[in-house]
């Protein structure tokens, strides 16, 4: 094999570890400051999103701009035992935003006194023939004030959700980003 041959083997696997090296580079930096995939593991979003659903979650949303009434989220939900701190993310949907106030009375949502329409709920939750507790799982929130950094958050499947409900509202700056679209499986396929 000649000089020349040899040399251009080389620098052809030159380029190539450098073409390499630069895609995991930029997909590495799109996935820590741009999107994210996440994958959904529980039903507290149902009938939006299932289990096994996978969503991109766009990081930049929030950086830019506000989280608004109706966007699904995720946030980074810290839990402190102890000495032991975990971090898990959940995805739910705003509901009350900085500044206001929520109350819920036999799962109707109300935001400052009024009630909230909520065109994303599947019917059988906005069924008001059906027992509340039945409906919504809490079914009663006294009036709490949301600070001016802060979001409520509720998932589409009341009953299945453990949400602001429980542990009350969302510090904006443990939100990840704002899932923009399924992307698995190919049937489930929908901007949100």
């Amino acid at each position: 094999m000649s000089d020349e041959r040899r040399r251009s083997g080389w620098k052809s696997i030159r380029e190539w570890v450098l073409v390499i090296v630069v895609a995991i580079a930029i997909a590495t930096v799109l996935r820590t400051f741009v999107v994210q995939q996440f994958y959904i593991a529980g039903p507290s979003m149902e009938t939006t999103l299932f289990g096994d659903d996978r969503v991109l979650v766009n990081k930049l949303a929030y950086r830019f701009g506000e989280p608004s009434r109706g966007d699904v989220i995720v946030f980074d939900r810290i839990t402190v035992n102890g000495d032991t701190v975990q971090h898990d993310d959940l995805i739910k949907r705003v509901i009350g935003l900085p500044g206001e106030t929520i109350e819920i009375r036999d799962c109707a949502v109300f935001i400052d006194g009024a009630r909230l329409d909520e065109p994303w709920l599947p019917a059988d939750m906005k069924d008001e023939s059906v027992d509340p507790g039945v409906r919504c799982g809490t079914s009663n929130v006294d009036r709490t004030a949301i600070g001016s950094n802060e979001v409520y958050l509720i998932g589409d499947n009341r009953p299945m959700s453990f949400d602001s409900r429980m542990f009350g509202p969302v510090d904006i700056d443990v939100i990840v980003g704002k899932a923009v679209v399924v992307i698995w499986p190919p049937v489930d396929m929908q901007l949100l």
